[in-house]
This record gives structure tokens, sequence and C-alpha cells, in this order.
């Protein structure tokens, strides 16, 4: 006989992690115990030593499916003699961490009883098991058990209590147990009192638990049917439903009325950014895209992401709003994750806009008082329910390129999944990311954790959204930083956030500071999550960033450690005439290049100077000529959006990338859909700039050989296949320079620009094909939601191992 203790650490908690070791040590009958603690799973078995080496194994092997371990360590101890095998209360402890599983999508199990008749939940809008449901939008504190999440006031009946104390049963300890008895109930109202309800009482205190009175069942499934149905019917009515869901309010409306869908932009404010859709099922879903093999698998994955889809040319793609996605050739599609949404989706059975409930650019709205203020001029009609929300999360967008998964957003299903590293820090620290795409990274020893996206930081509610989330991350995994990063521009409410947490710390608990540069923040990003040592060739395209010289950076050619970053070659400067004011005019950015190049005289330039407003012409050449408002930058994002406007694509953005977008959409799915020799190319200098004079000059003589000839094979698509085809020859050309200069064989690929299709997979390819290897961001998104994870280890290694930039470069 033996006896061994084992300590188990990473995502083991809310994942069915105790009632699956109760089984697997009932079935080698071993004796015993386990129980959760604040920094994991401790488990005592005792047996014979041949049967308790199979134990450990299977259970370091085969965990349950939405386990993550990190560590297990086993000790041979002293045998006490347990008669069996128990699961022991939870212990808390406040100097220990433990891992918090993020949110997942109803299981199989729970679907098949969701629609199963003789099931007790037949119908129940919250169904959920170990191996599904709520996880860390409803943890208030650790451990995770059910007095510490948002169940707490909602008390079980006796056959959920039975469940919840059965070892053997799939919902043994599931902390948001619960049925139409004791459970969370839906309501449908635009009032702000519902039934018997005062939604108005949205947070449930413990000492001022309202009373819930257990139901009858039959009667419950009558009323919950009966909402359900008016839901669907609001929807088929072409009205705007707010729904309350897993991590926020979400707006759904009928996804094939464009009247709909255009009421629904109009109130919510959200103009041209492409709006997500809801099928019932993969089948339904197969018949307006093309999905494949690892697309499908996303779809169904426990994360339950909206996946980026090619529309398919056909009667039910057609049949769609016009105005979901206007000018791009995808869509992003999810499938139903909650058992809420799985029984709207199966009633209204067809494709429905489901978009995160909140006013354009503000935080997503978590709570009912809040939803039916805030959302009342947007929503018709209000779905809503009685389990509060702790952690508000958007929906989680990802896309496959060439065989690889991207992630767009990193939100619910993946956050708040922490991430290793392969270094360590002595000391805690905070890295508060850049103003858009904004998530915040934590990085404690070996571990990182990179907080569900945020939004853009450009408002109060948004900065306020932060900041308590910032603070439940550190309460909830037991961080205390010692030391700040930021971004170097000054003005990003993030960087001056950071800058009064550093002030208020003062004297009695002073913080070390770090200012980490943009776009080498992008690099270490991707650095840290493949575990790079030593110096690669970093290559960051972006809309913006602030640059050391105090410029708008955003194509840039980086040699980079953790510690330092060297420009080796930029996109050559050109003017931003009215600043921001251009970004939202594109048509002024390729005016601004045009002059500069002095092609504004050309044929092929006519059109768009046709197209501008009286007078603008004058005002920006002399704004420009003044050096007036009209900022420097070697932005390819900007680069992208000028060519937009060349083409006639588009002359103003509906929001911030949306050219490069639509001039994306404009090029065929492949690079090679006509393979001829590279046409248009940039001019490198031994300044190390890269020219775009060259291709602008090329595409010009091209639109005017479009406009006369009318035998040409010119399109706008094969124009923009030739731009993207550019920029795919200048960056292999570019990196083949810097290697040979350095002797770096590493390229490191970040930045909103590589968001883009063809752009990715065509670096990928042209430096793969030079002998060069290859690496981009993969479990944190291209865009600057990567940016907070590369200043932590910017900061890490400043801070603590600058050794880390002493690389040796080959002249």
């Amino acid at each position: 006989m033996k006896a061994y203790s084992l300590h188990i650490s990473g995502i083991v908690q809310g994942v069915g992690f105790r009632p699956y070791v109760y089984r697997l040590a009932t079935s080698f009958q071993l004796k015993g115990w386990v129980l959760n603690a604040s920094d994991g799973v401790h488990i005592h078995i005792e047996g014979p030593d041949s049967v308790a080496t199979r134990f450990i194994a299977a259970v370091e092997t085969d965990p349950p499916s939405a386990a993550r371990i990190d560590e297990v360590s086993v000790e041979s101890v002293q045998i006490i003699g347990y008669e069996d095998f128990e699961i022991h209360e939870s212990e808390a402890a406040d100097d220990l961490r433990t891992f918090i599983s993020p949110d997942l999508a109803t299981c199989a199990s729970c679907l098949a009883e969701l629609f199963d008749e003789k099931d007790r939940r037949y119908r129940y809008p919250f169904i959920n098991c170990t191996d599904c449901g709520p996880r860390f939008t409803i943890i208030q504190g650790t451990p995770y058990d059910r007095p510490l999440t948002t169940m707490a006031d909602f008390k079980m009946c006796p056959d959920c209590a039975a469940e919840y104390a059965d070892p053997a049963d799939r919902r043994f300890h599931a902390q948001p147990d619960a049925c139409f008895v004791c459970g969370p109930r839906l309501y449908l109202n635009t009032s702000t009192v519902v039934g018997d309800y005062d939604l108005k009482w949205t947070w449930f205190p413990s000492s001022e638990t309202k009373p819930r009175p257990q139901r009858d069942r039959e009667t419950e499934l009558a009323r919950s049917n009966s909402i359900i149905l008016e839901a669907s019917e609001a929807l088929h009515n072409e009205q705007i439903l707010g729904i309350k869901g897993l991590g926020g309010f979400q707006l759904a409306c009928n996804a094939r009325s464009e009247t709909a869908v255009r009421r629904l932009r109009q109130r919510k404010h959200r103009w041209g950014k492409p709006l997500a859709l809801m099928f019932p099922n993969l089948e339904l879903a197969e018949r307006y895209c093309e999905i494949s093999d690892q697309e499908r698998d996303l779809l169904l994955s426990p994360a339950h992401p909206i996946v980026l889809l090619r529309r398919l040319e056909n009667e039910e793609s057609a049949d769609l709003a016009p105005s979901i996605a206007p000018g791009l050739a995808e869509i992003g599609v999810m499938l139903p994750a909650t058992p809420l949404h799985h029984l709207l989706a199966e009633e209204f059975y067809g494709p429905m806009v489901l978009t995160s409930g909140n006013i354009s650019e503000e935080p997503i709205v978590i709570d009912n008082a809040a939803a039916l203020e805030v959302l009342r001029d947007v929503a018709d009609v209000f779905l809503l329910h009685d389990r509060p929300i702790h952690s508000r999360y958007d929906d989680s967008v990802v896309r496959v390129v060439a065989g690889r998964v991207c992630m767009i957003r990193r939100a619910r299903g993946y956050a708040p999944e922490p991430l290793r590293v392969s270094f360590t820090t002595p000391e805690p620290l905070l890295a508060v990311g850049p103003e858009q795409k904004n998530t915040f990274t934590l990085l404690d020893g070996d571990t990182a954790f990179v907080s569900q996206h945020i939004g853009d930081l450009e408002n109060l509610a948004t900065l306020e959204a932060f900041e308590e989330t910032e603070k439940l991350y550190e309460r909830l995994f037991k961080i205390r930083p010692n030391s700040v990063a930021w971004d170097l521009h000054p003005d990003y409410l993030s960087t001056k956030w950071a800058e009064v947490k550093v002030d208020e710390a003062g004297e009695r608990y002073p913080l070390a500071s770090c200012g980490v540069q943009h776009h080498h923040a992008h690099i270490a990003a991707v650095c840290a999550e493949h575990g790079t040592e030593g110096g690669v060739i970093g290559i960051a395209f972006d809309g913006t960033g602030y640059g050391t010289d105090r410029t708008i950076w955003g194509g840039e050619v980086l040699i980079s450690t953790y510690t330092d970053a060297t420009r080796f070659a930029h996109l050559a400067t050109f003017p931003l005439p009215g600043g921001a004011g251009a970004i939202q005019r594109p048509i002024r950015i390729a005016l601004a290049l045009l002059d500069q190049y002095e092609l504004l005289d050309h044929p092929g330039a006519a059109a768009l100077r046709a197209r501008l407003e009286t007078h603008e012409e004058a005002t920006v050449l002399s704004m420009i000529k003044n050096k007036l408002n009209s900022p420097l930058t070697s932005s390819m994002g900007r680069l992208f959006d000028a060519v937009a406007a060349l083409l006639d694509i588009t002359d103003d953005a509906a929001f911030e990338g949306a050219p490069a977008m639509l001039l994306e959409a404009a090029a065929p799915a492949d690079l090679h859909a006509r393979p001829t020799p590279p046409a248009w190319r940039f001019a490198l200098a031994d300044d190390g700039t890269f020219s775009p004079a060259p291709v602008l000059e090329a595409l010009l003589d091209d639109l005017v050989t479009m406009s006369e000839d009318p035998d040409t094979l010119l399109t706008t698509a094969e124009l923009s296949r030739r731009f993207h085809e550019a920029v795919v020859n200048v960056i292999g050309e570019v990196a083949t320079k810097a290697a040979r200069e350095t002797g770096l064989s590493t390229v490191a690929l970040s930045g909103g620009c590589f968001m883009n299709r063809l752009l990715l997979a065509g670096a990928f390819e042209v430096l793969e094909a030079r002998g060069l290897c290859t690496i981009t961001n993969e479990k944190l998104p291209v865009n600057d939601g990567c940016v907070s994870f590369g200043q932590a280890a910017v900061a890490c290694a400043r801070l603590y191992t600058p050794q880390w930039g002493a690389i040796e470069l080959e002249t």
C-alpha cells in the first residue's frame, strides 16, 4: 500500500475536476479525498502502488475536456487509513491563486436534455452542468464555489441539491446548477417593473436578499415558452430585441430584413461596421457561407466564437440584408452559445443579427436597470433574466488564414485563460495597453493574465470598465503589481491612468514605471507567445503608433529584442492633412500622397480630384504646404486607406480601418488568382525607407488604361490584388535585407494590417520561400489586443533582466 499527495494547478476549477477525480478514484477502488483550494486541486490517495500510479497517469493525460493542467506535483506521504474516497469542502487562502475557467458553451448532454420533453429541465433557459455554462462572468471570489458567485442567492430545490451533492452526477458541484423551480427566470417587457419583480434591484446583496419562492415547473415552463415565442415574434415583426446574454446585453434583429438592420444601425449609431449573425445550427449556416473543417471545429468548440466566413454567392446569401456587411466578402457567424440562445434561435429559425448591447464606443451593458435606461431608445422589446452578471464579456472573434487560427477579438470562451511565458518576473507587473482595442496584462512569475477585450479607451465609461476589470483581476488572481508599463503616447487614457496610479502609490508603495513604444510591444508580444529568445526581424504594420521621434509610425521594420528595438526600415513618411480628420476622409490622404510624389497632374488622378468637395483640394494642399495640422506618418494602414480612395472604393471611412477592409474585399480571394510577374514595386532607398511612389504611379497608369482601353482585362479587383502583392513583396525584400545584414533568421509579424487575409498569407508564403522562420500572434489578436502583453514582456526585460537585449548582430 502507498499514499500520495497530489497538487494540480491550472484551470481545474469550474470544469468538473473534483467529480471527475472522485469517479476515477472510486473506479480504481482508491481511498482518500479531493478538495478545491485557492491554489488549485489537492488530492490524497491510498491504495496499491501500481493502481495509484495508473490513477496519477490518468489524471495527467485524460482530464476533463474543459480543464487545462499546468503542473502536477506528486509526493509520497504517510498512509492515514481512509475507508472510502470523499470530496472535502473547499479551502480558501488569501495568499494563494487559482485559475478560473472561461465561460463554456452549452455542452451536448445539456443540449439533449434541453429538447427532451421527458427531462425536468426541458426548455429551461439556464440549463448547465460541470462541462458548460457561466464561469468567469458570475464569479466574485475564489475558490469557485456557489457562495462566491452571483448564484449565491438562488437556493437550490431538493432535486437540484441532490444532484449537486451526488459525486456520480454530472451536476455534482456545478455552481450555477438550477431549474425552473429554483433558478433564474425570464422576463419580457420594456418597463422597469416586470410581473412581480422590480428590475431596478439588480445585484441582490446577500444581506438584503429578495425572496424567491420556489415555483411550479409546469407553470414556469409554459411561462418561459410564451416569452420565447413573443421574443421570436418581435424579430419576425422587424423589431429590435435586447437580450441579456452571458457576459452582457446583446441586440438582435431579423438578418433578412433590411428595414430592421438599418433601424438597428441608426439607433445604435453603428455606421458601416459589419454585424455578426447567429444561425440556429451548422446546417443552416452552411447554406449561406463556405465553412472549412477547421472553421466548423471553431464554431462548435466550447468557446463558440464568432468566425469570419466567406459568403456563398447563392440565393440564400443574397437574401440577407445588404447592410449587414456592406462591401465585404465575409460575415461573422456564430452558433448559439447558451440555452437561452438555443431556444430563441430554434423558435425563430433563421439568421439573426446579434451584436453587443451598447451605444457604439461605450461598454456593453450588463444589468437590467442600466439596459432599460441606456438601450430604451434602441430596443423595442427586452428579453431579460434575473441572474446577475459580474464581469462583462463581448463575443470572441476569430478567422482562419492559410490553416492558421487568427484571433481578432479575445473575450468570451478564451479569457481569462492565462498564458505561460518562457521567462519569469521576480516582481508582479501591470501593463495597461493602448487606446484602441484595449486589453491589460498582469504578469506574475511565468504567468500572464491578459484581460478580455475592453474596447476603445476614448471615453470615461470605457475607462471605468477598464478600471473595474483590472481591480477584479488583481483580486481574483491575487496579484499586486510592483511596476506599471504603458504606451509612449502621452494622450492615451491608459497612459494617463497609469501615470496617476504611479503618482498615487507614492513613497508608501512605490511603483516602477516603464514606457514602451507601440510597435516594439507588438513584436515583443509575438516573441513572448512563441518563447522566442534573442533578436528577431519585427514587421509591425498598422494604422497608428506613437514613435520614439514623436511622429506617427505604422509601417515599421524593427530589429527587436525584449529590451530594445532599432528601426531598421520603414514606409516613407507622408502628411496626414487634418490629422485624425484625414483618417475619417482617406481621399485627403490620397491627395497628400499624389502631391508629395508630384502625381497630381497624372491623368489617372483626375477622377479622384473631381470627387473632392469645392475648395477642398486647395485647402488640403495649403495645410500641407504650411505644415498646418499635417503630422507626418509612416503608417501602412493609412496607405491602404489612400489606395482604397484612389481605386474609388471609398472616399470616407465609416469607421477606423474600413477602407482597408473594403480594399481587401475588392481583391480576389487568392493573391495568385492571376499569376503574373510583379507589376508594382516599392522603391527601397539607402536610408532604410521604402517609398510607395512607383506603386502609386503604376496604379494611376492602370487606371488610365481601364478608362481608355475597352478591351483591357484590368479591373478594380485586379488593381487591388496588385497592391496587396506589392506590399507582400516589399515585406520579403526588406526582411531579406535585414536578415543579410544582421544574421537574424526569424521574422515576427504583428499589427492591425495583418488582419488582412491576403497580406498575412502572402507574407508567410514569401518569407518562408526565402528561408526565414515566420511567426505571428496566435493566442492573442494581431491587432492592438496584443499590445499590453508585449508591454509586459518588455517591462519585465528592462526592469529585471536587461541581459535579454544583449544580442550580437552580424554586419
